[in-house]
């Protein structure tokens, strides 16, 4: 059983890293053209988890501050995030925009087509509820975890 976990968790590593620089140098559309990938990720945590704080987008990031903070004031004139007061009024609220919702509408359905074409006639229904159910464990207990 560990040989096969350690399989799975290079498998797993492997797909993570050289996927995503796979996927992302294929994308097609002007999203991935005009917005770097870490501008893109980071719209994507704010659809997730805004809004939030810039330290916990930074920590959400693995990146210093100072590289979020960058990336926002980019972002920002672009009009895709704004900046506002929390509940506290010394804390700021990163948050997006409608048109920054536009964007990551714009870069998952790119990325859905790609995907979607790389495995098309290759992995069958089957194999694709088989991984759903899997990342969903897998999902579930990172939220555990984190309790």
């Amino acid at each position: 059983m560990k040989e096969l976990m350690r399989e799975a968790v290079q498998l797993f590593e492997e797909v993570m890293f050289q996927g995503a620089e796979h996927v992302i140098e294929a994308m097609e559309g002007d999203v991935w053209h005009d917005y770097s990938r870490e501008q893109l990720q980071l719209l994507k945590l704010l659809e997730q988890f805004g809004p939030i704080p810039a330290g916990q987008l930074a920590q959400k990031q693995g990146v210093h501050k100072s590289a979020v903070s960058n990336r926002l004031k980019k972002l920002v004139d672009k009009d895709l995030v704004v900046s506002r007061r929390g509940q506290d009024q010394r804390e700021r609220l990163i948050e997006l925009t409608e048109a920054g919702h536009r964007v990551v509408e714009e870069a998952d359905a790119a990325v859905y087509r790609y995907v979607e074409s790389l495995l098309d006639g290759k992995i069958d229904e089957t194999e694709i509820e088989q991984f759903v159910r899997t990342f969903r464990k897998i999902k579930q207990l990172l939220r555990i975890g984190e309790e």
